[in-house]
């Protein structure tokens, strides 16, 4: 695989936490700061489930990739907000299912970067490229996707956990709507959102606390979360909680039945 642009370019900031950093520490990686570790055990002894539905994040791409590389026959993948590898990483489930299958990830901290390069191997048959560029630029992304994807074909857009940490502000419902309206019919949007209609009081208090930290959480209702599949034909069981869909194709997931207060969804373009 290769990565644009050089790590060299955006110096690595561990001045603060990084959303893919804290990320990593709640799945027990290693590739993480001081800085991110300290918002991780705020967030922790707030919602000790938190690390289980950060793992539970996971297990829902992996029950989507499989989805949509095996009975869908998507053989493109464009995953933004990609965060630290983790395997099995989103390549490897698509590219057990169809060795020529394309997957473009995309991340804005170079610490993804390095270990991307080092980590994201894929298929000869196929193609595994890293691009380093923002989730709130569509346009760049888009363009730099291009040497890798045809465009002219279905792509499976992965924003698994993205999406609530870009506000609307911030442009989250321009950003997912410029990007699936460069996608050709029979495309699928993939996502996670934290949900924000769940425990308000410990909600607001999260949301103090990555604001502490200097990173923005914008939890949404689940009405909020339909808005992002406006035009997709949502794939059955539609928004539900990440443990609720399809859980029959999960794999070595070992659940304890705790509530996981995300939302998830899959939407086809028609």
């Amino acid at each position: 695989m290769s990565a644009i642009p050089s790590p060299l370019s955006h110096p690595i900031d561990t001045s603060k936490p990084h959303p893919a950093r804290v990320y990593d520490w709640f799945l027990g990686g290693k590739d993480n700061y001081p800085v991110d570790e300290e918002l991780g055990l705020q967030i922790v002894s707030l919602e000790p489930q938190t690390k289980y539905c950060a793992q539970h994040n996971r297990w829902f791409m992996q029950r989507a990739t499989r989805r949509l590389a095996g009975e869908e026959g998507i053989r493109q993948f464009l995953d933004i907000g990609t965060g630290i590898p983790t395997e099995p990483n989103l390549h490897r489930i698509a590219q057990s299912a169809a060795p020529e299958a394309r997957v473009v990830y995309v991340d804005n901290d170079p610490i993804v970067l390095a270990h991307a390069e080092a980590l994201l191997r894929g298929t000869p048959e196929g193609a595994t490229e890293f691009l380093q560029v923002d989730a709130r630029e569509p346009d760049k992304i888009l363009e730099q996707a291009e040497g890798v994807l045809d465009f002219t074909q279905p792509i499976a857009l992965s924003l698994i956990a993205l999406l609530h940490f870009i506000s609307d502000d911030d442009g989250a419902y321009d950003v997912v709507e410029r990007l699936v309206s460069a996608l050709a019919p029979g495309s699928h949007l993939v996502l996670s959102q934290m949900a924000g209609d769940v425990d308000p009081e410990r909600t607001r208090q999260a949301v103090e606390m990555y604001k502490a930290g200097g990173v923005t959480l914008v939890p949404r209702a689940r009405t909020e979360v339909e808005r992002f599949f406006e035009g997709l034909e949502l794939v059955g069981p539609g928004i539900a909680w990440l443990p609720d869909w399809h859980p029959e194709l999960g794999v070595d997931e070992v659940r304890n039945g705790t509530p996981v207060p995300l939302y998830a969804g899959v939407g086809r373009k028609p």
